[in-house]
């Protein structure tokens, strides 16, 4: 998974420095939608398994969007979804990713080594020194980013941060004006689609069914994650954006309809592999039966909103 988050780190990279985040202006309301779409969640977990210490440090779960499925639904959609739509999803995809990025490594960090994470604040240093130089070579900065993936695997902070880290540093533009991270994100991204998450969804989807009651269906964890992900994401993305709107604090996207942004604000309820990957870390070491429940919540969630999400997006304006 550093490998992924090697590549969001290079899609948050090229958004803010040339992309749609690039102004401030462009950044504002898919910056407080995904805020909403993270709180909101939350919070509905937290108050279903509040009786429970375990099952609440799950509590991020339904936070996480899954940019690759959501994205994937309006792209084939065409047509049906403007372009500002498919904008606005992007934008608050990733600053959602990097919202996870920030969760996971505040609160899913244990027994931390000050010796290797400074070895990694110094891998860091580093590389923003050879980005102030000049250099440009990517290969430089993934060497030492390998380095750094170590030390912080030691730290006891996730080791996905140093993907994070080692894509932000690389230069966005060399001296021809051609850009290391755009060939980069280029040339990842089949390895990525193809192979690293289909690896992630084939090792942590599966769910063994023999067992597996109502009881178990409609338990706290299962249900809190499910109605984080319909509930939570839709009501806080598309709330919050209504919200920002209404008050003349960000323009809404054009050519969009209500409906449609509600229709996209439902999609950023598929958590699939980030939701996956979170839960992972919030359970590792417990009874397993909360990975059971974690994967019947996120699998359920997650295709309720691709469903509910594509059938409003279909219908006519």
């Amino acid at each position: 998974m550093a490998i992924f988050f090697f590549l969001v780190g290079l899609e948050i990279k090229r958004e803010f420095v040339e992309g749609e985040l690039s102004g401030p202006g462009q950044l504002v309301l898919p910056a407080a939608a995904a805020l909403g779409g993270m709180a909101l969640p939350a919070l509905i977990y937290a108050g279903i398994n509040w009786g429970d210490a375990n099952a609440l440090r799950g509590w991020a779960i339904p936070a996480a969007t899954d940019i690759a499925f959501a994205l994937g639904i309006v792209m084939l959609l065409g047509s049906r979804v403007p372009l500002s739509l498919k904008v606005f999803l992007t934008a608050v995809a990733i600053i959602d990713d990097l919202g996870a990025i920030v969760v996971i490594a505040i609160f899913y960090t244990q027994n931390l080594s000050i010796g290797m994470l400074l070895s990694a604040v110094t891998a860091g240093l580093l590389m923003w020194l050879l980005n102030r130089r000049g250099v440009t070579r990517p290969d430089v900065y993934i060497v030492i980013g390998l380095f750094m993936w170590v030390f912080v695997l030691k730290s006891g902070v996730h080791a996905t941060l140093a993907g994070v880290i080692t894509a932000l540093a690389i230069p966005m533009r060399d001296a021809k004006g051609h850009s290391p991270v755009i060939s980069l994100e280029h040339g990842l991204h089949p390895w990525v689609a193809f192979l690293v998450l289909p690896l992630f969804a084939f090792s942590n989807a599966g769910v063994a069914l023999q067992g597996v009651t109502a009881d178990v269906l409609f338990s706290p964890v299962p249900m809190g994650i499910v109605l984080g992900l319909l509930v939570g994401k839709a009501v806080g993305v598309f709330g919050t954006t209504m919200i920002m709107i209404k008050m003349g604090l960000a323009q809404p996207p054009s050519a969009a309809s209500v409906r449609q942004i509600l229709g996209v604000s439902i999609l950023c309820g598929i958590g699939f592999t980030m939701s996956l990957f979170i839960g992972g870390l919030a359970f590792a070491g417990l009874d397993p039966v909360y990975t059971t429940q974690l994967k019947i919540g996120v699998l359920s969630g997650s295709v309720i909103c691709g469903l509910l999400g594509t059938l409003l997006l279909l219908q006519k304006r």
